[in-house]
């Protein structure tokens, strides 16, 4: 793959994953939009893989018109709505080429901005990953928000993140081999993108607004995404937790020193059921937060432990053969074909 910091220049497969949730509005724009910016690319050949994400509109329906007319283009519909990170890694499974690219299909993420990362991994670079200079069209508490979560994140977490870098990146092939062989549940993508090392650069770009329809991230749904990445990325949580502990522990040390201090030398027994209601209720509601961020770490390894598939495909279409089983089964499948 990379000899002597830089790609081969001989013809490469360039698979583009677009997850889908009721994009009814906008897939045929972005489809158009998309196979401008690759058809431009020369040395590739490429192929789209739209991930329909459980769409209860007629997302799937124009999905399925596009790929009777192109047929550079797959489909995969899931069984039901399983979120956006479970929807790239469905999309990350059934890709066949040599770099993959993860693309949202709000055209928020420019399409032209492909030819750069496809420029930067031709040089050697394994993850070409985009950062946002300008986010148009987004509200000041989602920003505030955003850049709140990687700032927290970075903090707390071993591997830190870029800041301002979402899921839009080039992954070089033995990238995403590396993905699909974390058996995770509870995912956030660019984090795991960053904990597997290799190669790295940021290629800003300016988000636009929507081109049409509602976004699919909301506030809770960030901070959903939020909780998840720092549980899955940092032990910090329950250290600080063990903190809390001892810091609450002393204090009622140093209450009851005081009380026998008192009482020895002055008479006085400390009095006051006020006092001692207000201590019951603080110590009562630190035990049960604590409790609280121990149980999430909890049900993740219950969820961990029970195996379930990741999703269910309900649907697929363009595809010229059944999925191999593993992590990067169809690339390899196409690998030995290629050399018998």
């Amino acid at each position: 793959m990379a000899v002597k910091g830089s790609r081969r220049s001989a013809p490469a497969l360039l698979s583009v994953i677009v997850p889908c949730l009721n994009e009814e509005a906008v897939v045929a724009e972005t489809h158009r939009q998309l196979t401008a910016a690759l058809d431009d690319l020369e040395g590739f050949e490429f192929e789209i893989v739209y991930v329909d994400d459980g769409s209860d509109d007629a997302t799937l329906d124009l999905l399925r018109d596009v790929q009777k007319n192109d047929s550079r283009v797959r489909v995969v519909s899931l069984s039901r709505n399983f979120g956006h990170q479970v929807a790239v890694v469905a999309g990350l499974r059934e890709a066949l080429g040599d770099a993959v690219v993860v693309i949202d299909a709000d055209l928020q993420d420019p399409p032209n901005i492909v030819a750069e990362m496809v420029a930067r991994w031709r040089d050697g670079v394994d993850v070409a990953y985009g950062v946002r200079t300008e986010r148009a069209g987004e509200t000041g508490i989602k920003l505030w928000a955003a850049g709140a979560f990687y700032r927290l994140f970075n903090k707390l977490s071993d591997t830190p993140i870029p800041l301002d870098a979402g899921d839009f990146r080039l992954i070089d092939r033995r990238v995403v081999d590396a993905l699909l062989s974390m058996p995770e549940r509870d995912l956030l993508l660019r984090g795991m993108v960053a904990w597997t090392g290799f190669r790295q650069e940021a290629v800003p770009f300016r988000r636009a607004p929507r081109h049409a329809g509602k976004t699919k991230y909301p506030l809770w749904k960030m901070l959903r995404l939020a909780v998840d990445g720092i549980l899955s990325f940092s032990r910090l949580p329950l250290r600080i937790a063990t903190w809390i502990g001892l810091l609450t522990a002393g204090a009622g040390v140093v209450g009851i020193g005081y009380a026998l201090m008192a009482r020895l030398f002055t008479g006085v027994w400390t009095s006051g059921w006020t006092a001692v209601l207000f201590a019951v209720l603080f110590i009562g509601g630190v035990q049960m937060m604590l409790l609280g961020l121990l149980g999430e770490y909890v049900g993740r390894i219950y969820g961990e432990v029970k195996r379930r598939p990741l999703y269910f495909v309900k649907e697929r279409l363009g595809f010229p053969q059944p999925p191999a089983n593993g992590p990067g089964g169809r690339h390899k499948t196409r690998r030995r074909r290629e050399e018998a």
